[in-house]
């Protein structure tokens, strides 16, 4: 036999259990107590223990050596555990602070538009990081935002608004963005060049308080020209040498640059080259006549040897032959500054001489982010440079000394009050913030991210809705960004779910002024927020289905509006949503059974757009709607009976009952026929036999007493089986006879085995007297019909 034993090092060993060794270990046991008391021991006086931090469990254990050991490495584990609860406590309130930092360090190394952070917990990790402005989270934040500002600042400058833009501009730290501000003018001018006269105004006005910039500036552009010169890049050698060239009419860059270029390009003439520097030669070439006219001869005359030569095609050739034109026109199309850019004095400009061959400083690094120990210092230095520049210190001096002299001066106009705007001015502006919010959003989260961050007065919700479905109405095609939209909104609150079930009511009443495709798209919209339950289904009760309350409009809308919801919730689906006890109620105008022409024109509409299935119960009670009436004229009858007369009263029952008699004769007679056909046929002899016996009862005279109307329609004698069987017979004659009888009678006779017909209902609104004549004449004609059967029996 065998047990574990556990050795030094936790290590367990397998030990052969011999029961012959058992006394050779001999456990010791503690006596039991005495009734005396203990006897005493003689004490060593220890040190006391030391206190026990961490409550131990018991452990229990047969082998007190291996006990020992357990119970060694529990403690040691509880230790370890108890110290690491000590450390996270004291390392938590480092860890909450150092937790934004390092989420915001994250955020910003990744690539712009990597993740979407919501604004709120951008402006609190902003906050978070801008507690430390010389940290490098802080510094990346304002570079990113340099970076933006610059970048949109120069998207948007054109001829009139240019005298703004400069101070935004100048707001902006240039010198420390100057690369950002470079590489953005370079890509917005060849993206547009009819912009390229704007973007020099614009760096010339720099040029003169910052010449760092329009430097940099120039060597970029040399440097691009000369790099796409080698590699043959005709597109980015034109839009920079026409940069380069309004450069030079701005007096930012030197003329010589100008005039290498051009001899650049005429030494090795080809096409491309001659196409360059023509356009080069338009846009420079007033700027040289003036400042340079022996150059500018000298370069003409190259041209005119190029065109002698005949070395290239036909079109550059004619595209000189224009130059020569425009330069006898004095480039009256290409002034030196154009109309509204002449913005900087000839003493105030700086002009940048550089070389076409030297070696120019592009200072690529400058548009990276880079870590500067010197932030602060720096940052406060701009702010000065930019005060000096913008005077903004001088300006608020001035302007504090006038606002005392006019408060002093001056008494204070009192402020008019009960002005109200009823131009509603406010509701266009508003109206036009939410359709270019719209606009802008790349997805409806976005779009209700920033419709909700639009300042709403209260009550002006409806405006918000109606744009929004208006924008869907004006789309091509149905766009399920604004079912979406809406649906966000409805969910959002109970005020936007309001404002669209009013929407749906004042649409459905307006909807025949949309044309069909804006019908269309509405439809579907509401169609999407009914199907995901976004509005209450409590808005189909301004459906009134009939043919006085709808219009062609209105019934296209419900239409496109139930196919939709189909489309997303399945007939079966709608079938039972329709059919619950909550909404059922709310649909009688769709589904009405309060009249049958009403419910007739119902059934017909929704069984020609496919939902045939929603009809079934409608189909029921118009099935059932004799009865029910004749049941209400009954009760009305009865009613008026019991005011009226002995004599008016029996007249009234007898017609009441005499036209329910017809009703149940005519049933049963339908009943009677039906089972006697299904019945098995009997012998020829029984048949014979009730063949005779039905003919002596059917010529039976008729009693002298004939009531009015019960017994005209009492069921006839019954047939025997042989006539049955002669009937069903193709052979026999009486079939052939049946089916060969007058048009008139065969009509008759299946009008008894169907709904009353619609004349009937007509008869018992008459009044009682010409009920009873009507129904004297059935009488007397169903009499003489019966007379004639038996004739042909």
């Amino acid at each position: 036999m065998y047990h574990l034993r556990r050795g030094k090092g936790s290590i367990l060993f397998l030990v052969r259990f011999n029961p012959c060794n058992v006394n050779k270990f001999p456990r010791s046991r503690s006596r039991s107590p005495d009734n005396g008391p203990p006897p005493i021991r003689r004490r060593s006086f220890s040190p006391p223990a030391p206190r026990r931090i961490v409550d131990l469990p018991k452990v229990e254990d047969v082998d007190p050596v291996r006990r020992v050991e357990r119970e060694r490495q529990l403690a040691a584990r509880m230790a370890a555990v108890e110290l690491e609860k000590a450390e996270d406590k004291k390392g938590d309130t480092k860890k909450k602070e150092f937790d934004a930092v390092a989420e915001f360090a994250k955020l910003t190394s990744s690539r712009s538009g990597g993740v979407y952070m919501p604004p709120a917990r951008l402006r609190a990790l902003q906050a978070a990081a801008a507690q430390d402005r010389s940290s490098a989270e802080y510094q990346r934040l304002s570079w990113d935002a340099l970076r933006k500002s610059i970048t949109g600042i120069v998207n948007r400058v054109n001829v009139s608004n240019i005298k703004h833009v400069v101070p935004e501009l100048f707001s902006e730290n240039l010198i420390k963005g100057r690369g950002l501000f470079a590489r953005s003018i370079m890509k917005a001018q060849a993206a547009s060049l009819p912009f390229t006269p704007v973007f020099a105004a614009l760096v010339s006005i720099i040029n003169t308080k910052l010449p760092m910039v329009g430097e940099l500036l120039l060597h970029r552009l040399i440097s691009q020209f000369r790099r796409a010169f080698k590699r043959n890049d005709k597109t980015v050698c034109h839009s920079t040498t026409t940069f380069i060239a309004h450069l030079v009419n701005q007096g930012v860059a030197h003329e010589l640059i100008a005039l290498q270029i051009l001899v650049l390009l005429l030494e090795r003439p080809t096409d491309d080259s001659i196409e360059i520097a023509v356009g080069f030669t338009r846009e420079v070439g007033a700027f040289l006549h003036e400042n340079s006219p022996k150059a500018n001869a000298t370069v003409f005359e190259r041209f005119r040897a190029v065109l002698n030569e005949g070395n290239i095609s036909h079109r550059v050739q004619y595209m000189i032959e224009v130059l020569m034109q425009v330069r006898k026109d004095k480039y009256k199309d290409n002034p030196i500054l154009p109309e509204g850019l002449d913005l900087v004095e000839e003493e105030e400009q700086i002009t940048h001489e550089v070389q076409l061959e030297e070696d120019l400083k592009v200072e690529e690094g400058l548009n990276i982010f880079k870590f500067d120990p010197n932030y602060l210092e720096n940052e406060e230095k701009y702010k000065a440079i930019k005060a000096d520049i913008l005077g903004e210190g001088s300006s608020s001096d001035e302007e504090s000394e006038s606002e005392e002299s006019d408060s002093e001066g001056d008494e204070a106009v009192p402020e008019k009050e009960g002005i109200e705007d009823r131009t509603e001015m406010n509701i266009v502006n508003l109206r036009r913030v939410i359709y270019l919010t719209i606009m802008n959003a790349l997805n409806y989260e976005e779009a209700v991210h920033k419709l909700l961050k639009v300042q709403l007065k209260e009550g002006e919700e409806i405006e918000l809705v109606n744009m929004v479905i208006e924008c869907c109405s004006q789309e091509r095609s149905y766009s399920t960004f604004y079912g979406l939209t809406s649906e966000r909104f409805c969910k959002l609150n109970r005020v936007w779910n309001e404002s669209y079930e009013k929407a749906f009511e004042t649409y459905y009443e307006t909807i025949h002024r949309y044309e069909t495709n804006r019908l269309r798209n509405i439809a579907r919209l509401f169609g999407h927020l009914l199907a995901n339950d976004a509005i209450s289904w409590v808005v189909l009760q301004s459906i009134k289905m009939n043919e006085d309350d709808t219009t062609s409009s209105s019934r296209i809308f419900v239409k496109i509006m139930m196919q939709e919801v189909i489309e997303s919730m399945g007939l079966p689906t709608l079938k039972e949503r329709f059919a619950d006890p909550e909404i059922k109620p709310l649909c009688t105008g769709m589904f009405p059974l309060d009249n049958p022409k009403n419910t007739r024109f119902s059934i017909n509409y929704f069984t020609s757009i496919g939902l045939g299935a929603l009809t079934e119960e409608m189909r029921e009670h118009l099935k059932n709607a004799p009865r029910l009436i004749m049941e209400q004229r009954r009760a009305m009858l009865e009613a008026e009976s019991s005011s009226s007369d002995s004599s008016s009263d029996t007249d009234s029952s007898s017609d009441i009952t005499s036209s329910d008699s017809d009703a149940n004769s005519a049933s049963e007679d339908s009943r009677d026929r039906n089972r006697r056909r299904r019945s098995p046929s009997l012998p020829r002899h029984s048949r014979r036999d009730s063949l005779r016996r039905g003919r002596d009862e059917s010529r039976t005279p008729s009693p002298s007493h004939r009531p009015r109307r019960d017994d005209s329609r009492t069921p006839s004698p019954p047939r025997s089986r042989r006539d049955d069987d002669r009937r069903d017979d193709p052979r026999s004659g009486y079939g052939r006879d049946r089916r060969e009888s007058p048009a008139r009678y065969r009509k008759r006779n299946d009008s008894t085995s169907r709904s009353p017909p619609r004349g009937r209902y007509e008869r018992e609104r008459s009044s009682p007297r010409e009920s009873a004549r009507d129904r004297d004449y059935d009488r007397r004609r169903d009499d003489s019909r019966d007379r004639y059967r038996d004739r042909r029996r």
